[in-house]
């Protein structure tokens, strides 16, 4: 659907094809299904199977941030393209650090990344992109205010994209090779998922709130408990949450590793679209509401309808907290402050953070700000920096009209730009030092070891706004805002009460464009240009096709055990400003991973010997690394590269955890490696080695991981890889470092396209060879 489509037309063709699909399969159709069939590029016949087929999906838009949008930009500067295929925006929300304040990061960040901004601004404008400009807010927050709509699809080189869901549309994270394709006018293929549904019953009152709702989910499915899946909510407790706290609850979706989340639609959906300008899309959505939910029969009867099904009741929900390093580590509010000082973690708060893509709504402002009315009453202030980052330019001029900004100021809250900011690593402290153990809260969605500060001993806890709120004026973990009490100045002993705000303010939102750059009808003439000399871009050059001995007796760079995020293999932070430059950001691979073959995280110890690529003394021995012998890993890989030598890593449970940054595929590719073993995989990590040309392969046996050395040189059989196709198996041959020999086989998940796609070198060079053919 273009922007200029009228919705109707759009809920026109789904009725049809949803009326055709009942004509020819009969049975009652999961929403999700409803909005994946109106987008798949073959509809004629069965649905494909769950869990198991690929298909080929049509989406509506393209978003893309600041961060990712660069090697999208470069990539598809690569096809040929003179202009996307589809509504398509870039958003620069990444880039600014949180230093002072608004103001400051803000021209800082204008400074700073100048050069960059250029690019995408000037890119944008060649291939008819639309254009947000820094401090127009974060990508999700202004998805949601200017493009969202239920039923809708929508792919974002995010892994927070789904938070669309909040107004019923499918909305996928994906790497930038991707939207790079799908931008050029090919299909987006995807695995059909699974379903998961949850059934919400019951409604949220005093200190519960969206965000609890999420936090329960992660306590019941884990991180990985999502992989593969749509989570799909729908009950009477549906009706209780506002759209902005739906948003809340599929951002965080991806926490789960879920391909996406949504809601049905419902009047609070079409409330928002009302109060957001978009009174005509909220009048179609009335009109084919059937469209936009569940078949009533899969509400009766869900356990035949999803694959999964778990119930939460809203009115026994309490305030949660999840931390540190994991988003599933949830413990109740009132529990936390013993398990803090049980577990010897400092009670001190040195931060409290509000806002974000996920928690930066009107109503999430309005109950943060009711607790602040309720401190200022009685004379009190924060007891520990306490920063407020508001998600768009929307919400920022509406609080500041509305009183909600003053009323958190007025406590001691400094404002940042509206940017991700601290969310993403971007967040330059002074009031600790590096390696220092210390307590933060925020409300944000990811809490991942160094993610917000770069300091691997921050503890990084997540609650609601309004918690955090109530945190930060006591200024320690042991608090309970639920029962215990605050000191007033006066020597009065004041308990809050429990937060209260309006979902949508009664007079408006302050809405403006201020910030977007349409794109020109015509920009063939505008000129990008990339300076050789320049530390920020880099052009692409195509990584080369596999070679008959690239898979023969490959090292093993890193064998990570346990948790390997993809902050773990390109971390974020200061390494945001090298995410145009492959061969600069390559110097940050693998920097987090805990690596078994060496005592310090992020090194490894050379194997190889000079010469011809063979084991030598180095490797006689060998086992876990002494600290003398290590080596960051980036450079061992180097080093690997220089002698004309692949590589393999070894993963765990779920490698490639978290942020949708194809980083983590590119780098490893361009320093040599040409295979990553694990024992599961998140999706769209999975997906980004696919897409540059690396084999992904899971352990048939989980307990083969054991089997690896330090010393190994592995070689994927040639007969595996001639007859590399779906289903087949890849067997590994182990010679370790003292002649004896092992073997294990593994599994795949590539299709056809995919293995074509390998073949080739990577995606982008299947797609130069058929339009060159």
């Amino acid at each position: 659907m273009s922007d200029s489509e009228p919705i109707g037309e759009f809920y026109g063709r789904m009725a049809q094809r949803i009326e055709n699909h009942r004509v020819r399969q009969g049975g009652a159709l999961t929403l999700a299904e409803k909005v994946l069939l109106a987008h798949l590029v073959e509809h004629e016949g069965e649905l494909p199977e769950r869990g198991a087929d690929y298909a080929e999906l049509n989406p509506d838009r393209v978003a893309m941030q600041d961060a990712t949008a660069q090697m999208a930009m470069l990539q598809f500067q690569l096809t040929g393209r003179q202009r996307v295929a589809l509504p398509t925006t870039v958003h620069c929300d990444h880039l600014i650090r949180a230093r002072r304040g608004k103001d400051d990061d803000l021209a800082l960040a204008n400074r700073e990344n100048k050069e960059v901004y250029a690019f995408l601004k000037s890119a944008s404008a060649r291939y008819g992109i639309g254009f947000w400009e820094p401090g127009a807010g974060i990508i999700h927050q202004v998805v949601l205010e200017n493009y969202a709509f239920p039923g809708g699809m929508m792919i974002g080189t995010d892994s927070h994209t789904p938070n669309a869901g909040g107004l019923g549309m499918v909305a996928v994270g994906v790497g930038g090779a991707d939207a790079m394709e799908v931008m050029a006018g090919l299909p987006f293929t995807i695995r059909w998922p699974k379903l998961i549904g949850v059934h919400l019953k019951g409604s949220l009152s005093g200190w519960a709130s969206p965000k609890d709702v999420i936090l329960k989910l992660l306590e019941v499915l884990t991180v990985k408990g999502g992989t593969g899946a749509i989570v799909e909510y729908f009950g009477p407790g549906c009706d209780s949450i506002s759209a902005t706290g739906k948003g809340t609850i599929c951002n965080m979706g991806a926490e789960l590793g879920a391909t996406t989340s949504l809601f049905p639609f419902d009047e609070h959906m079409a409330a928002y679209l009302e109060a957001t300008g978009r009174e005509a899309i909220a009048r179609a959505a009335n009109s084919h509401a059937d469209l936009l939910r569940a078949d009533p029969e899969v509400e009766a009867n869900p356990h035949s309808h999803y694959d999964q099904v778990i119930e939460i009741d809203l009115d026994r929900l309490e305030p949660l907290v999840v931390g540190p390093h994991t988003p599933d580590l949830v413990r109740p509010l009132s529990q936390w402050g013993a398990e803090a000082e049980a577990e010897g973690w400092p009670l001190e708060l040195k931060a409290a953070l509000i806002g974000s893509c996920t928690n930066s709504s009107y109503e999430d402002m309005e109950r943060a700000a009711s607790v602040a009315r309720q401190a200022e009453a009685a004379g009190l202030k924060v007891q520990t920096p306490f920063l407020v980052t508001p998600g768009s330019d929307t919400i920022d001029q509406t609080i500041h009209r509305d009183g909600q900004m003053e009323a958190l100021q007025a406590i001691g809250g400094t404002v940042l730009a509206n940017a991700c900011g601290p969310c993403i690593g971007q967040w330059e402290r002074d009031d600790i030092q590096m390696g220092e153990v210390n307590s933060i809260l925020t409300s944000y969605n990811r809490n991942f070891s160094g993610r917000n500060d770069a300091n691997h001993q921050t503890l990084s806890f997540i609650s609601s706004p309004e918690v955090v709120t109530a945190m930060a004026l006591a200024g320690r973990l042991d608090f309970d805002p639920l029962k215990d009490t605050l000191t007033a100045p006066d020597g009065k002993e004041i308990r809050l009460e429990a937060p209260t705000g309006e979902e949508l303010p009664d007079r408006g939102f302050e809405r403006s464009l201020e910030g977007y750059i349409e794109p020109p009808s015509e920009g063939g003439k505008v000129a990008i240009e990339v300076d050789d000399d320049s530390q920020r871009l880099q052009l692409l050059e195509p990584f080369a096709a596999p070679g008959p001995d690239d898979f023969s007796k490959l090292p093993v760079l890193v064998k990570v055990a346990g948790k390997c995020t993809t902050d773990h293999i390109s971390p974020a932070g200061p390494w945001l400003r090298f995410r145009g430059h492959l061969d600069h950001i390559s110097d940050n691979m693998f920097s987090g991973a805990a690596n078994t073959f060496a005592q310090r995280p992020g090194h490894g110890v050379d194997m190889v010997a000079d010469g011809d690529g063979e084991a030598g003394d180095a490797a006689a021995g060998a086992g876990e690394g002494e600290a003398d012998d290590e080596i960051p890993l980036n450079q061992l890989a180097r080093r690997y590269k220089a002698r004309g030598l692949g590589w393999v890593a070894v993963g765990d449970v779920n490698y490639g955890e978290g942020s949708s940054r194809e980083h983590a595929a590119m780098s490893p590719r361009f320093l040599g490696c040409r295979a990553v073993i694990a024992r599961s995989f998140a999706r769209i990590a999975e997906t980004n080695l696919k897409k540059q040309g690396i084999l992904p392969l899971v352990f048939d046996d989980p307990a083969d991981w054991e089997l690896v050395r330090a010393d190994d040189r592995l070689t994927l059989t040639p007969d595996s890889l001639e007859g590399l196709g779906p289903d087949c198996r890849v067997t590994v041959e182990v010679t370790h470092g003292d002649g004896s020999t092992d073997s294990f086989v593994c599994g795949h998940s590539l299709d056809e396209l995919q293995v074509a796609w390998f073949r080739a070198g990577s995606a982008l060079n299947h797609l130069r060879e058929q339009n060159e053919g």
